[in-house]
């Protein structure tokens, strides 16, 4: 694994076995133990510990019967949670014997990590505790009791869920079939279904100790889990500040698994993931960012849920990059407010550079935990350019700045069609090329939002330039959809419709004089502010197109109309295009 080269390994010594341990980074930094899950080893996590020894002293061992570590003899009884916990209080004072760790879990690491967070004798060891994809025993059994003492439909259908999300878990216990399986066709066979399941990259891991980590790990379901569900401790506490990863597509645990948490985690902060199981290969870019900010919050006594996100998607995009261009006002101010909202980190474009700083500076104050403002004209390709390399790789761009034109087709100039085009398409091809490249290098997914207009597919003979450009960003988007989702990038196409923005105000009308477009684009604005409908139902759309992958969302009612017209009566749609527009 590239990511443990030159790592530093030492051997100790706990209860009847000898844990392999590497660390890597500076030892008078803070340190992060990085603690591995089922069926894997510490190389899981190379990824991330790589990242992290950039700024920290990151530790990762092999749990024992894993990997370089040794195994229990006998293995019945061998892996319980209280001999687990024992071999990370070895470890701790190994590595670390004067200041208390930043620990982080994955699948089973996480499991036993919630049991070394909220056991008496690891007080004042721990700092902060990360959790992803393993929920404490103890939580998951009272959240089973109590849903077994008041079983409501929903309360019935979540048991249900999780009971089939499970089936893995059954299957382990049964005697001797797994470890069969494991070091016969499934052990062979595990790297291709983790890379075709998964979307793990095929960059040799698993490593080749596989077959008898399985077969070894398989002990720590059956010493534990009906163990524990069946009797769940009543003082299981976190006395650590916990921050919960919950990948959505996780086909083994269902994200209301977690719902209650923070009855046992006081100082409980939630991020959400658009990924499958295995987050420490697939995304370890926004693991190694979160858990950075989160270990230096801690370290420097700062309250990271200080000012919580809120609203629907209240941990979807905590501590996501977001980019919103023309985000000084209208559709991309109210979708900048509502990333920030959300949590999320916040780059607000506009070639207003006032109205840039101004959404920034607001996001802020509602939510976003750091937020930019640039000033850029997203027609020039060379700025655009400065500002994808400055930015790097973000979780979501948004290409949402445009202009406005009307006019007949022989009035529009030449001119005209180049800046309508500039800005509408090419602002939209530049933004798509260069950070839509960036995701895709990562191969990490991502989300692209572009804004089209219900203009795209309903032709009009007053919009000839405006709609043509916006026909073709959304047939891009429905390309560029296509060519991504290989790759876990979503595309989406926003039809927003008549929305009450500064757009009217400020649209050029091709073909007249300075007083009566003036005239025109107060009539427009006028004829718009009576529709009253706020940009801020777009940004909601917008945030719920990225939140379930939608294609092409038409916004208003009349964008919806219009657009099951385009598709089942399209000549009543061509007809309308005929009439004067009311200006």
């Amino acid at each position: 694994m590239t990511g443990l080269d030159g790592a530093r390994v030492r051997r100790v010594r706990t209860g009847g076995v000898e844990l392999c341990v590497a660390e890597l980074g500076d030892e008078t930094r803070p340190t992060v133990v990085l603690v591995h899950g089922y069926p894997d080893s510490k190389e899981v996590w190379s990824e991330v510990a790589a990242r992290l020894a950039e700024r920290f002293h990151v530790v990762l061992y092999d749990v024992r019967g894993h990997g370089a570590s040794t195994a229990p003899q006998p293995l019945r009884g061998g892996f319980t949670l209280e001999k687990l916990t024992d071999d990370f209080l070895a470890v701790v004072d190994a590595v670390s014997p004067d200041r208390p760790v930043h620990l982080v879990g994955h699948d089973w690491g996480s499991v036993q990590s919630w049991e070394f967070v909220t056991v008496a004798r690891t007080e004042g060891r721990i700092a902060s505790f990360t959790s992803m994809s393993g929920p404490s025993l103890d939580h998951f059994g009272h959240w089973i009791k109590q849903r077994t003492k008041r079983p409501t439909p929903r309360r019935v259908g979540q048991l249900l869920g999780q009971g089939a999300k499970s089936w893995y878990v059954y299957l382990l216990h049964t005697p001797v079939l797994p470890e069969l399986a494991w070091r016969g066709p499934l052990g062979k066979r595990w790297p291709k279904i983790l890379q075709r399941v998964e979307k793990v990259p095929a960059d040799g891991y698993p490593t080749p100790s596989l077959p008898s980590d399985a077969a070894h790990g398989a002990w720590l379901y059956r010493d534990n889990v009906r163990a524990r569900l069946g009797r769940p401790r009543e003082d299981a506490y976190a006395h650590a500040p916990v921050q919960l990863i919950t990948p959505l597509g996780d086909a083994f645990l269902s994200e209301r698994l977690y719902d209650g948490l923070e009855r046992w985690a006081p100082q409980l902060v939630r991020r959400t993931l658009p990924a499958k199981h295995w987050v420490p290969r697939t995304r370890p870019d926004q693991l190694a960012s979160w858990i950075t900010d989160f270990v230096q919050a801690n370290e420097d006594g700062v309250p990271v849920n200080d000012k919580p996100a809120t609203g629907r998607y209240a941990h979807r995009f905590g501590g996501q990059l977001v980019l919103v261009t023309g985000a000084g006002s209208g559709i991309g101010r109210a979708t900048a407010y509502a990333f920030a909202e959300a949590g999320a980190r916040l780059v607000a474009v506009d070639l207003d550079a006032e109205a840039a700083a101004r959404t920034a500076e607001m996001a802020r104050l509602i939510g976003s935990p750091a937020s930019w403002a640039e000033t850029v004209d997203v027609s020039d390709e060379q700025a655009m350019e400065k500002l994808a390399t400055e930015y790097g790789v973000v979780d979501v761009l948004v290409n949402n700045a445009g202009i406005g034109l009307s006019g007949s087709f022989f009035d529009t100039t030449a001119e005209d069609w180049r800046k309508v085009l500039d800005v509408n398409l090419w602002g939209v091809i530049h933004g798509c090329r260069l950070f839509g490249k960036q995701m895709a290098e990562r191969g990490q997914g991502g989300h692209i939002v572009n804004t089209a207009s219900a203009a795209a597919y309903q032709p009009s003979k007053a919009l000839p330039a405006y709609s043509t450009s916006k026909a073709a960003v959304l047939m891009l988007s429905e390309c560029l959809r296509a060519e991504l989702a290989g790759r876990g990038i979503g595309v989406s196409a926003i039809c927003p419709g008549f929305v009450n923005t500064n757009i009217t105000s400020t649209a050029r009308f091709a073909g007249v004089d300075a007083t009566e477009e003036k005239r025109r684009q107060k009539r427009t604005a006028r004829l718009y502010g009576l529709r009253n409908y706020p940009p801020e139902k777009v940004a909601d759309a917008i945030l719920r197109a990225v939140v379930r992958n939608e294609a092409v969302v038409p916004v208003t009612p009349e964008a919806r109309g219009a657009h099951l017209m385009s598709r089942f009566a399209p000549r009543a749609l061509r007809a309308i295009a005929r009439l004067e527009p009311p200006l």
